[in-house]
């Protein structure tokens, strides 16, 4: 009955998206307020029921109840607990619910705290999120339901696919989908704000919470997988420009520039028609991301769906989603008013000069992942677009933009002095030509290139701190005073200098981890020493031993420097009987921000084990950044400014905004 239920439940918050998606329409239409209010009853219900769908799914895996077609090809009787959890999620059908549970979360909470939007407005951004969950309700239920039943039910299940039974599956995917589908927001405001014609600061202030909330997220999930991959598929690597993975820095890359354009258009009421088509640019980069993961084109382990019934009912919604906005968008567009008018340098044209560069790095990483598809498609040719066309595309586009990025804050809205901006950076630009010689003197091997990196990264750093300092007068006043102005300072510029300072510190870790990583690759038997980067690891012990639902090969390596025990790493090789695979579980020792890592390989028949050492410096640098720029991010949600949005209209004056 619980499958039947969730399967009803489903059904039903379909209806009421369905519901959702008009009738609050008809009544901006006809200025009827109480048709208008449907869409936030609905929206709630709606979230209600998708709600209870997923926990009934989450029961059914927790109980290994194998009489559905979903728990018994993903889930296994003696798999931990956290893992028939986390499992839900670990296949295309469980995916698929929880990414329609979030899109019904972020409607509900529109609905719950959207009390201070224009009663239309709010009537036509929930319905045109209920568009979007129907069309992905009708995806679930005609091609991807999750509660099929067996008709002879098995004892046991297939297990989830090992390389997913990892704690990184508990946190990656969720925090991805809230970034991925979180911009589902500002895409319902900017359709809204078409169809009502209208659009002004008080609209920026509105969406800008809800797509700093998406990026947030989007940028720890991004994060989070990067480091899933570096310590689980046993690469050593953090990025490897696969396809899935540009399908998720592509809309981070566009949701950065739409913040930075919010923040102007928030100012100074410019970069309307920008910032809509931005709006929509990002969440069609989100869609487009959910269609090359689902519709099976691509062969990943981030990739579920191998049915081409699936890729061409994604497609199709694709196509109406972004296709029919874009032509709102070309219709609609000339509509809208342009705002305030500001000087190339200013604070508004450094913000401009930033989106370009975003937008284009987007645009590079957008050609060299689909190129290859359409090709195939068109001449059934086979190509792989790899790392050197990106580095080569996309490491230019990002060289201005982080010279640029610490002018931006010190210029002035309208106009700015950018003379008095370069005086006011004088000491970060020594702070990185210093950085830069030191570098010089003391390394050895690598690309030339990299201290000039490591130099420009310490240069937005150091600008970053720069602009705080500018703010709270350090050095021109007392400093009891600065003290008392940084406590006074808007959250908001906090976050601007957290997140800034995060892009420098995780370049630093790029250029480092890159440059001066070291490795040994060779086999090793009992007794053996592998010497790297000062370290010698020496291979102690090698046992056997059973998990829950896996055999493990265990090494046992002593990290010794200097002659001196560091401590013991035990890198291991798990076997899955029940479906037969095998994974690595890398061992790593922190050293500061630095790594050892080990990842064992095949046993030979003389006994010894092939394995891989590496040595990676200031490697936690590159998630270290992205989490300050996160946090960064968290400081400015809660400005005041930002949670009080713009003024609740009076009592008296919202049948007037109703009837408008």
């Amino acid at each position: 009955m619980i499958a039947e239920a969730g399967h009803y439940a489903l059904v039903l918050a379909l209806g009421l998206a369905l519901i959702q998606s008009t009738v609050p329409l008809l009544g901006a239409r006809w200025r009827d307020v109480a048709l208008m209010n449907v869409a936030r009853s609905t929206a709630i219900a709606q979230l209600i029921f998708v709600a209870a769908s997923f926990a009934a799914l989450v029961t059914l895996h927790v109980c290994s109840d194998f009489s559905v077609v979903n728990v018994f090809e993903n889930s296994h009787s003696m798999k931990p607990l956290i893992y028939k959890i986390t499992g839900v999620w670990g296949n295309h059908e469980g995916s698929m619910l929880l990414w329609v549970s979030i899109l019904a979360l972020f409607g509900g909470l529109v609905a719950i705290f959207g009390n201070n939007l224009p009663l239309s407005l709010r009537a036509h951004v929930l319905a045109v999120q209920a568009w979007v969950a129907s069309a992905f309700y009708l995806f679930i239920l005609i091609t991807s339901n999750p509660f099929l039943r067996i008709a002879n039910p098995p004892i046991e299940g297939r297990d989830l696919n090992p390389v997913l039974q990892d704690i990184g599956l508990a946190v990656h995917p969720p925090m991805l989908y809230l970034g991925y589908v979180g911009f589902s927001i500002s895409f319902s405001f900017a359709i809204a704000a078409l169809i009502e014609g209208r659009i002004d600061a008080a609209w920026a202030r509105w969406v800008r919470p809800w797509t700093l909330v998406a990026w947030i997220f989007l940028t720890l999930g991004i994060a989070m997988g990067s480091y899933w991959a570096y310590y689980e598929l046993g690469w050593g690597g953090w990025w490897f420009w696969d396809p899935v993975e540009n399908a998720s820095l592509m809309p981070w890359l566009a949701g950065t520039a739409l913040l930075h354009s919010l923040v102007v258009m928030e100012k100074r009421n410019a970069l309307k028609v920008w910032t809509i088509l931005l709006s929509i640019l990002t969440f069609s980069l989100s869609l487009l991301g959910t269609f090359l993961v689902r519709s099976g084109v691509l062969t990943s382990v981030h990739a579920f769906a191998t049915d081409p019934t699936r890729g061409v009912f994604i497609l199709l919604i694709l196509c109406v989603f972004i296709g029919g906005s874009l032509s709102l968008y070309a219709w609609r567009a000339s509509a809208l008013k342009q705002g305030g008018l500001f000087a190339p340098i200013s604070r508004e044209g450094a913000l401009v000069l930033n989106n370009l560069f975003l937008t284009s790095a987007c645009a590079t990483v957008f050609v060299g992942t689909l190129y290859p598809l359409a090709l195939e498609v068109i001449t059934g040719d086979k190509i792989s677009v790899g790392a050197p066309f990106f580095n080569l595309t996309f490491g230019p586009l990002f060289l201005p933009l982080m010279i640029a990025v610490p002018f931006g804050p010190l210029l002035a809205w309208k106009r700015g002095d950018l003379l008095g901006a370069a005086q006011r950076l004088m000491g970060a630009g020594v702070a990185a030509l210093i950085a830069v010689a030191v570098l010089w003197a003391w390394t050895r091997g690598g690309s030339a290139f990299a201290p000039l990196a490591i130099g420009l990264a310490v240069f937005v750093i150091a600008g970053a701190l720069s602009d705080l300092a500018e703010r709270i007068g350090l050095f021109r006043v007392p400093l009891g005073t600065a003290v008392r102005r940084a406590r006074g300072m808007p959250r908001s510029s906090w976050g601007t200098v957290f997140a800034h300072a995060g892009v420098g510190v995780a370049l630093i870790g790029i250029v480092c981890e890159t440059t001066w990583n070291s490795e040994y690759i060779g086999s090793m038997k009992i007794s053996d020493v592998a010497p790297i980067a000062g370290y010698e690891l020496r291979l102690d012990d090698v046992k056997q031993r059973h998990g829950p639902n896996y055999r493990e090969m265990v090494a046992q390596f002593s990290a010794r420097l200097d002659g001196r025990l560091l401590d013991t790493m035990t890198p291991s090789k798990r076997t899955f009987t029940t479906r037969g695979a095998t994974t690595t579980e890398a061992a790593l020792l922190t050293r500061g921000a630095s790594q050892l890592y080990i990842s064992l390989g095949d046993t030979a028949r003389d006994g010894t084990i092939a394995v891989r050492i590496y040595h990676k410096p200031l490697v936690l640098l590159i998630w270290f950044g992205p989490v300050l720029m996160a946090f960064g991010g968290m400081l400015s949600l809660s400005d005041r400014r930002l949670r009080v949005g713009a003024p609740k209209p009076a009592k008296s004056l919202r049948g007037l905004q109703a009837a408008e």
